[in-house]
């Protein structure tokens, strides 16, 4: 008899690589992937806890499936990820949902199937959150995303930003060693990917729990230089502003095939707020690193996170957000209001903004930012560009992939480009979207 699976994904690239490695789990036990949960027999949800919208949404998700899995009882429904991994998260989520059968950590991925037998004939909802990690290196995976690959450099995150909760749900810093890292990028651009991404809570930290041992972020730039050859784009998320040295910048510059871009969250121009939020770096530290990285890549396109609304936020305060951000010129931002998280320090601090004064800054902050990407892509008029593309949009018809810099470029082909490098012209700009024809 076929099983099928289906997995719900919620959150960063993270979870989607993590969702990459449960079905690569499943298939390897002999599971097909069903097009929709309602035809499967094993139902995953990868969640994420960074905003509480994220959590409700997959509430709301699981609760939809209550009258399925009433008329199919030996349907498996499990849930996984950061959410559960948060103190209390998985009892409230089986009091909540009594009808969920395997409740699993971040740290229990590679129990998965385990977790699966074990559930076999029993009523109750199995819970296994553990605080140690049981990732493998021999790990099988499903990858989900050609001509991008997803590639764990490092797990967990020792910063402890006030705001956030992912210290909490991930653990301490656990750095992979470059030999098997190397080894996963050269596999893969062998077999076709085009462009490969390294992730982590926070990339170059990498290397720091090995003390000095096992080579740094910079050192694991320059072994994937030298080991890895042919034609692909090397990408790296998230960097922490306060880890980002000019010996990682210069690695990067040198490595033919690392793209001149940068997403580096700034969260705050405000001192004061920085100082809130722990984040270990001033305005003026931040603006160095900006210099410093144009310094190496004059062409380099900087993107960042942005956060409005934090506990104490001043107009003073958002004023100087809106001071650096137009100083360091972001090709372009994902801007958010606070989102308070209970077990985080910011959750219980005074002077929590009003939800009218967050709406209003938010809005104000991204007219300036929509006009500034705008103006970035204006640039791009008439020139000649190389696009790496990545899927073919129904509704405009037209193929879809994206520049060096990030920016995403759309044109019209007879043939199916998906997978290739191709060299267009653009014709017309909006926003942050780039409209061409091919060369």
């Amino acid at each position: 008899m076929e099983k099928r699976y289906f997995i719900h994904t919620y959150g960063c690239q993270m979870n989607l690589h993590e969702s990459e490695k449960l079905a690569g789990l499943l298939e390897n036990a002999g599971y097909t992937l069903a097009s929709e949960p309602e035809s499967a027999e094993v139902i995953l949800f990868v969640t994420c806890c960074i905003r509480e919208n994220a959590e409700q949404k997959v509430y709301g998700h699981i609760g939809a499936l209550k009258r399925y899995k009433t008329e199919n009882p030996n349907v498996v429904i499990a849930v996984g990820g950061c959410m559960t991994q948060q103190k209390g998260a998985a009892e409230k989520l089986k009091e909540k949902f009594p009808f969920v059968d395997v409740i699993f950590g971040t740290h229990n991925l590679c129990d998965f199937m385990r977790l699966l037998e074990e559930k076999s004939g029993r009523k109750k909802t199995l819970i296994e959150v553990t605080e140690e990690d049981s990732e493998s290196e021999n790990t099988p995976m499903t990858r989900s995303s050609f001509p991008n690959a997803w590639v764990n450099v490092i797990y967990g995150c020792n910063n402890f930003c006030t705001y956030c909760i992912v210290p909490y749900v991930r653990g301490r810093e656990r750095s992979r060693a470059i030999p098997d890292v190397v080894a996963e990028v050269k596999k893969l651009v062998e077999s076709g990917y085009k462009e490969v991404t390294l992730l982590g809570q926070n990339v170059n930290s990498y290397g720091n729990d090995l003390k000095g041992e096992g080579g740094d972020f910079a050192d694991l730039l320059d072994a994937i230089g030298r080991e890895v050859r042919g034609k692909y784009r090397l990408r790296f998320m998230s960097n922490h502003p306060k880890d980002l040295t000019e010996r990682l910048v210069a690695a990067m510059a040198r490595n033919e095939n690392a793209c001149h871009s940068v997403h580096l969250p700034l969260q705050s121009g405000s001192n004061e707020i920085l100082r809130r939020m722990n984040r270990r770096y001033t305005r003026e530290a931040y603006m160095e690193k900006v210099g410093m990285i144009r310094k190496y890549m004059p062409d380099c396109a900087i993107s960042t996170d942005v956060m409005v609304g934090f506990p104490g936020e001043t107009d003073a305060d958002f004023e100087d957000t809106m001071d650096l951000m137009e100083r360091a010129d972001f090709a372009s931002a994902f801007m958010f209001v606070y989102s308070r998280r209970q077990g985080t320090p910011a959750d219980t601090m005074p002077d929590q903004i009003p939800e009218e004064v967050s709406r209003k800054r938010i809005m104000e902050m991204v007219a300036a930012q929509n006009a500034r990407t705008a103006a970035h892509s204006a640039k791009y008029t008439g020139r000649t560009i190389e696009i790496l593309c990545e899927d073919y949009d129904d509704k405009k018809q037209m193929y879809l992939g994206r520049d060096e810099y990030g920016r995403m470029g759309y044109f019209s082909s007879d043939k199916d480009e998906r997978g290739n490098f191709v060299t267009v012209k653009v014709t017309e700009t909006n926003g942050i979207s780039l409209y061409c024809e091919k060369v």
